[in-house]
């Protein structure tokens, strides 16, 4: 099995949640909007302990596209969030939410048919 097999095993069973939807802003920094429905992947842990984080698109079907690894210097942590049903456009607004502050970096891993 190989790296996005693994992760689409974990997404399959485990329910999706949005906690912040497209337009919302952040609790803790109110200029943060989010550009995409934002949530996690109910039962399933990732960097900082918690749900992981997962960010959905508005692909019919909700199929892993990318994932993103990211570094936090004020969070002083690093994670994986997982990209569903993005299509192109959405994987580089993604980057560039993650890419635009002077806290926060991340590098994009498409998947090889994305």
């Amino acid at each position: 099995m190989d790296f996005w097999e693994r992760l689409e095993n974990l997404l399959a069973p485990n329910e999706i949640v949005i906690d912040r939807p497209k337009g919302s802003l952040h609790p803790e920094h109110p200029a943060i909007v989010y550009p995409l429905d934002y949530g996690f992947l109910k039962g399933i842990s990732g960097g900082d302990g918690n749900d992981l984080d997962i960010w959905l698109g508005s692909m019919p079907e909700k199929r892993l596209v990318a994932v993103i690894c990211t570094a936090d210097s004020l969070k002083n942590d690093t994670e994986v969030k997982l990209l569903i049903g993005c299509t192109v456009e959405e994987i580089d607004i993604v980057d560039r939410f993650h890419n635009r502050g002077n806290y926060m970096s991340g590098i994009i891993i498409r998947r090889g048919d994305i």
